[in-house]
């Protein structure tokens, strides 16, 4: 059976607010997550992650609450809008640790996918080894930046 949530966490040596900038303002996200990123900061907002060999993907802003919780809504297929049975959530839950920020990455809905089993295994499997990566260059790209100003 596909499970229906993927948890990854990590912790980062920065506080939740730097954080929070780099898992929302597209220039950052394109440096540790995709290759090019639009992301309207709004409930609602439109999002267009891309990945240059791989495709452009389609994403709805479903919350927006800094610096604690953004989360969205996104598809690798791109004949459907995002949204319920389209789409999986991703949320980001940031809690302060010490001087840096224990970062929860959360993403759900795989058994409502409107695919075949298969699909939904390989798309959720996936995703689970992605995260990991994913997570591991963001505490990454964090650590390069220092304290420099690049963060804001």
């Amino acid at each position: 059976m596909v499970p229906d949530r993927i948890s990854r966490e990590v912790v980062i040596d920065a506080p939740p607010e730097k954080v929070w900038t780099i898992v929302t303002k597209p220039r950052h996200v394109a440096r540790w997550f995709s290759d090019e990123a639009e992301i309207d900061l709004q409930p609602g907002g439109a999002m267009l992650l891309t990945w240059h060999g791989h495709g452009a993907y389609r994403g709805r802003v479903d919350v927006v609450d800094p610096p604690r919780r953004f989360a969205f809504r996104w598809l690798r297929r791109e004949d459907n809008e995002p949204g319920d049975g389209t789409s999986t959530l991703v949320e980001f839950i940031l809690v302060p640790e010490g001087a840096g920020t224990r970062l929860r990455v959360v993403e759900s809905g795989f058994q409502q996918l409107g695919w075949a089993e298969e699909d939904k295994a390989r798309y959720s499997g996936e995703n689970a080894q992605g995260w990991v990566h994913e997570l591991n260059q963001l505490r990454d790209y964090v650590a390069g930046l220092g304290s420099s100003s690049d963060g804001s």
